[in-house]
């Protein structure tokens, strides 16, 4: 449960699920700062939720210590930080070095990095809470992209690590693992997303609205698309027959280029 007038962060508020998380919450009463590259982006959600822009890059160590210093400022103490910047780049035929270490450094670094300015205070406390944006990419694949693929399992495996590290000291983490949802990532997605995402793509205020009841229960997983849960069961229970069926996705993908 939320504690009443919560001071939260989001990153990668400027738009999508972030936007819609930060409206979410400042209508239950938070207190919300609006983090985004985006600047003008920022300042626009802040400014509808009543809360503080605190733009720039969340994935430096340098980043997140001046937002999370700037928000406990403005908040006094920070109750919930969601870690939601993301980035898609680098396609399965293309992509580069450099893909991977910027996928790396926002999908995965952002979070590390938060977390232990974060800690310190929230042990002290005896509570805290940190929602990392993964993706059901982390819990399955991403055809077409193997740098959201590799990062966004890696940020379910640091949540997982976190959980079980300091739960018992108060500390909730959660993941959400959403597929398609309609923000401009989607629309960049390609043949990819056409095949597997957009024929069942909901839009950032529903995800929202789940990530809210979520917050009621510290269920770990927070799954907008519920038959991503069966998807992952099949995926355990038989890898081989599973990889089969995302080799037929990814065929079909190729027809469409």
């Amino acid at each position: 449960m939320l504690p009443d007038r919560a001071g939260v962060v989001v990153t990668g508020g400027g738009n999508g699920i972030g936007r819609a998380i930060a409206h979410r919450l400042y209508a239950t009463g938070a207190r919300v700062v609006v983090n985004d590259l985006d600047a003008e982006a920022a300042e626009r959600v802040a400014n509808e939720v009543g809360g503080l822009a605190v733009p720039g890059d969340a994935a430096t160590d340098e980043g997140v210590r001046a937002l999370v210093d700037a928000a406990r400022g403005h908040l006094g103490s920070i109750d919930v930080f969601f870690a939601n910047a993301g980035i898609a780049r680098g396609d399965a035929a293309s992509a580069t070095d450099a893909d991977f270490e910027a996928s790396w450094q926002v999908n995965v670094m952002a979070h590390v990095r938060a977390a232990r300015a974060l800690l310190p205070e929230w042990l002290e406390r005896g509570e805290g809470r940190f929602v990392a944006t993964a993706s059901a990419a982390g819990l399955l694949m991403m055809l077409g992209s193997a740098p959201y693929t590799l990062s966004k399992h890696a940020a379910v495996a640091h949540a997982e690590w976190l959980s079980a590290t300091y739960r018992h000291r108060g500390i909730v983490v959660q993941a959400l693992c959403p597929q398609g949802v309609r923000t401009a990532m989607l629309d960049d997605t390609g043949p990819a997303g056409d095949v597997t995402l957009k024929d069942a793509a909901i839009t950032p205020e529903q995800v929202a609205e789940v990530v809210f009841d979520a917050l009621q229960d510290d269920r770990f997983l927070i799954l907008p698309h519920p038959e991503v849960a069966d998807y992952v069961r099949a995926k355990a229970t038989d890898p081989d027959r599973w990889l089969g069926g995302m080799n037929r996705l990814q065929r079909r993908i190729e027809e469409l280029r």
